[in-house]
Order: C-alpha cells, then sequence, then structure tokens
C-alpha cells in the first residue's frame, strides 16, 4: 500500500494531518493504517524526554515503525508514518523499503514557527505528552529538513496549520503514478547458500578493507573490486563512516537475501548510492 511519510518537528501537527488524511482516503473507499512513533513509545514504556535523550532506544522504536510499515505495505491502501522522522538517512530507509515492496510514497512536511509549535507544546493538556524546553530545543536542533529534490523525499508536499492539506494531489501521487523501479541493490533474490551470512560478512569486509587500506595509501581514481564487474572512486570519506555503511548493507542483506555471487556487485553499488547522498 502507498505510504505517506508525515515529518516535523515537535508539535507541528502531523498528528492532526493524519488524522485527517485518514478520514479522506477512508472516504475514498481505501483502507487506512496509521503507524503512531507516539504509541510505539508508550507501549515500549519510555517517558517521551528520556526517550529523545537515549539513541538506543530510538533505534530500537525506528526499527519497530519501519517493520511494521514493511509489513503493512501492499498496492491497493495506504499507510501513514506519524513521526519525527527527523533523519534524512531514515527517510531514505524507508524509500528503499517502498521501492522494493513497488509501491508509491509521499512527504508531508508539516512546518511551523518554532515558537508557535513550542507555545502549543505548552498548551497541551496531558503533562505527560509535553516535551522539556531542552528538550524541544534538541530536537529542533537535529532535524533535517526535506527536500523535494531528493528522490526519496519527493513528492514533497509542505503545509502550515493555516493551510489546508493539496488532498486530490496526494492522492494522485499515490494512485495515479507508477511506482520507482527497483535496482539490484534493493530486489530480493532466493537465498542460494547455507553458509550466505559467513560469506556476506567474508566479502563486504574484505571490499571494505580494500577501500581503506587505498584511502590510507593515498590511492587516486577508480579501484577495481575483486569479484565484481563494479569499480569506484576511493571515497574522500572516514574509516568510520565505511564501517558504518558495511553494518547498514549487512543488516539489510539479511532481510533481503541475493545470490552470493551477486554480494560484491549489490555492495559496491550500495557504498556508491550512499556516499553520493553524505
Amino acid at each position: 500500500m502507498p505510504l505517506i511519510i508525515l515529518t516535523g518537528v515537535p508539535c507541528s501537527g502531523k498528528t492532526t494531518r493524519a488524522d485527517e488524511l485518514k478520514l479522506f482516503f477512508e472516504e475514498q473507499g481505501k483502507q487506512v493504517h496509521i503507524i503512531s512513533e507516539c504509541d510505539q513509545i508508550g507501549k515500549a514504556g519510555f517517558d517521551k524526554n528520556d526517550f529523545y535523550a537515549d539513541s538506543n532506544k530510538e533505534k530500537h522504536i525506528r526499527g519497530l515503525l519501519k517493520s511494521e510499515m514493511l509489513k503493512l505495505i501492499s498496492p491497493a491502501n495506504v499507510v501513514i508514518l506519524d513521526a519525527l522522522n527527523y533523519i534524512k538517512g531514515y527517510r531514505y530507509e524507508l524509500f528503499c523499503g517502498t521501492k522494493t515492496n513497488r509501491s508509491t510514497q509521499c512527504t508531508i512536511h508539516t512546518e511551523i514557527n518554532r515558537e508557535q509549535a513550542w507555545t502549543f507544546n505548552e498548551n497541551r493538556p496531558n503533562v505527560q505528552e509535553k516535551y522539556n524546553r531542552a528538550m524541544f530545543d534538541a530536537l529542533v536542533m537535529r532535524y533535517e529538513d526535506p527536500d523535494g529534490k531528493n528522490r526519496w523525499d519527493s513528492p514533497l508536499f509542505t503545509v502550515y496549520p493555516e493551510t489546508d492539506i493539496d488532498k486530490p494531489a496526494i492522492y494522485s501521487s499515490l494512485f495515479k503514478k507508477a511506482p520507482p523501479k527497483p535496482n539490484l541493490s534493493t530486489q530480493n533474490a532466493p537465498l542460494s547458500s547455507t553458509n550466505y551470512l559467513y560469506d556476506l560478512d567474508r566479502i563486504t569486509k574484505s571490499i571494505t578493507d580494500l577501500l581503506i587500506a587505498a584511502k590510507n595509501n593515498g590511492t587516486e581514481g577508480q579501484l577495481a573490486v575483486p569479484g565484481s564487474t563494479e569499480s569506484m572512486d576511493v571515497p574522500q570519506v572516514s574509516v568510520h563512516q565505511l564501517v558504518l555503511l558495511r553494518r547498514q548493507y549487512i543488516t539489510y542483506s539479511k532481510m533481503h537475501t541475493p545470490d552470493v555471487d551477486r554480494i560484491p556487485d549489490l555492495f559496491v553499488q550500495y557504498l556508491r548510492t550512499s556516499l553520493q547522498q553524505s
């Protein structure tokens, strides 16, 4: 089902817009599922302010939200992800998920004056739903605004508290356009080796080690990757970033297992794409 990603700073009206969209799409005969970050935080027993101060708790909840989205996604109906979604890289992960499942998506940015958002926060009747000032300001500082030029944020609809959502345009973007075609790095393939995880770890490590060694030696230009038809420029990135990207790819590949022979090509493609977006 098509995915609507809501994103915005705290108290910018995301849940209000989610409910508004749910009613609209139900009137069009669609089944709608709202996946709520606040609901998941509550179910986990986390205090909101403590939760956003703990990166491990945040990663846990983001993983649950993404898993629920992938479970519900299908061609006909609508999933609305009501969350801060303030990290550009996380929105890209969601895009990869919809692309893999041949589904459309759009992003709705609930923009608002920051002091107006703080006033809305202060006026919340439930104390447990309020942010303290330090955490509110921290989340505003962390927020990475969506950009309609990025394919993972596109099409992008920006809405302010005093304006209406362009519901017909959103409907058209989700149901009247073809979904993006999955590329090699996001397509599923059957598991072809009982030692797949071992091979995945070994191959990706060898490629990462090769890139790190080339970087440390000052190598420039295209570098041939053993076992792959692909090559890449030695990236101008930190060793830490290469290690992190390798971990991310391993996590992704555990859910979408390609043939072992394709791991080198797919991993190099993943690195190139990720490094271009950094």
